[in-house]
């Protein structure tokens, strides 16, 4: 893996031979990571492995025509061979008259805060710490009454290093660790197995979870879903827990990216600015959180990246666009840009949540008669034209403003307007992924069950 200087003097090395090679303009992109993981089960190792990876990402255009290269050989010869495949690729590619770089007025200028993103110390366990932590973890769900069966502990430490260069000017590189603990186990015998698991990622070693909490809430998730009974079928509140609350606003940022709206393919089509949940609801889009899983101070196209709320005391502020969706939408680009080593950038959100209510998660069922508490989704069937929202779920039944008895094999179905329009966030928010939200109350759900 390349340091972040050396990784920018590559690309500026691949730039110069696509203008050789006769580029009018290019970026390339740099993306290395190592990693060393451990796996335990039943109290012994299991497996353990070093992964080292790192490719580089080149994009070509001549005039509107573009092509994409991405190779893991980095030497001089593959440089140049990529850079001439490339140009002979947009020579024959179609006009697109979207196509080009970010506007070079826009670009973000450095030095670029690095928001406390690497921790040597995180980076460098060794394999003997990272088995220990694998261990405790699955010791930990194991020890939980009702738990009968492992399908493993498991922990890993490692850094990335990522840098973009274009031919108009950006030059930007940044590095990152990560620190990771999991356990996954059985509870119950034969018929009556259910499984659960929990996990815990972040940058610096000190913020990670102790490994036998986690393992001890791996344990008791599983205990708690034996003997499963069908729910009722009918229309009822549904509360999502926050381990899938999140994926509320997941729905969200696929209907307002750049590209859905250009190409008329979302159910927010003709919501901007519109009140699309509560007042008093907040969605924030925040990629300079300090430790943060997707913090970051420039996008993939070299543009500055801020803080901002995507849903203002429950309205939709606009789009997220990159440079391309931008010009079909006559807008400029948001700062939103991702993108990988193949491929143009599409966008993308970074440290991204749901701002926490006032009530706890027991204020909010304690008037429901009948509901449901989801703790699983399965499936994905959610369409991003129309809002239907229809998916496999599994949790708890709620009755009398009290969790009653674990169910599964449950579908929960709405339209996502009408889902964003009646949802009431708790007091309950952590920041423990990429996107997070408390838990959440839905109004009028159809569940069905039996």
């Amino acid at each position: 893996m390349l340091s972040p200087d050396t990784a920018l003097e590559r690309l500026d090395h691949l730039l110069s031979l696509a203008r050789k090679a006769g580029a009018d303009s290019a970026d390339a992109v740099y993306f290395g990571e190592a990693s060393t993981g451990i796996g335990v089960r039943l109290g012994k190792l299991e497996d353990i492995g070093r992964s080292e990876s790192e490719e580089i990402g080149l994009r070509l255009f001549i005039g509107n025509r573009s092509a994409q290269v991405s190779i893991s050989d980095l030497s001089p010869a593959a440089l140049a061979e990529a850079a001439e495949r490339a140009r002979a690729m947009a020579a024959e590619a179609p006009e697109d008259p979207y196509a080009g770089l970010a506007p070079a007025e826009m670009l973000a200028q450095g030095p670029f805060a690095d928001f406390d993103l690497h921790d040597p110390e995180a980076e460098n366990l060794a394999p003997a710490r990272l088995q220990a932590m694998a261990l405790e973890a699955e010791d930990a769900a194991r020890s939980m009454p009702h738990v009968s069966n492992s399908e493993g502990g498991s922990a890993s430490c490692g850094a990335s290093v990522s840098a973009l260069a274009t031919s108009h000017g950006f030059r930007g590189a940044a590095r990152s660790s990560s620190v990771s603990v999991s356990a996954v186990v059985v509870a119950g015998e034969g018929a009556r197995m259910q499984r659960d698991y929990d996990w815990h990622t972040t940058r610096h070693l000190v913020d990670l979870e102790a490994s036998g909490l986690i393992g001890r809430r791996a344990g008791e998730r599983a205990a708690a879903r034996l003997d499963p009974v069908k729910a009722p079928t009918g229309i009822m509140p549904v509360l999502l827990d926050p381990r899938v609350s999140s994926s509320l606003v997941g729905h969200l940022m696929a209907a307002i990216s750049g590209s859905a709206i250009a190409r008329k393919m979302s159910f927010l089509l003709e919501r901007n600015g519109d009140q699309i949940f509560a007042p008093g609801i907040t969605v924030r889009d925040d990629p300079h959180r300090l430790r943060g899983l997707r913090s970051r101070p420039f996008d993939g196209e070299g543009l500055p990246t801020a803080a901002r709320d995507i849903i203002a005391d429950g309205r939709l502020t606009g789009w997220l666009v990159d440079s391309a969706s931008g010009r079909q939408l006559g807008l400029p680009p948001t700062g939103h840009a991702s993108r990988g080593s193949a491929g143009p950038p599409g966008v993308a959100p970074s440290n991204l949540w749901m701002a926490a209510g006032s009530l706890s998660p027991e204020a909010l069922m304690a008037d429901v008669k009948l509901g449901l508490y989801v703790t699983e989704l399965i499936g994905m069937g959610v369409n991003t034209l129309t809002g239907d929202y229809s998916r496999g779920a599994g949790g708890f039944l709620i009755r009398d403003g009290k969790l009653a008895e674990p169910v599964s094999e449950v579908t929960i179905a709405g339209n996502l307007l009408d889902m964003f329009a009646s949802l009431t966030p708790a007091n309950d928010l952590e920041f423990r992924h990429a996107a997070n939200a408390p838990t959440i109350r839905i109004e009028g759900m159809t569940v069905a069950g039996q």
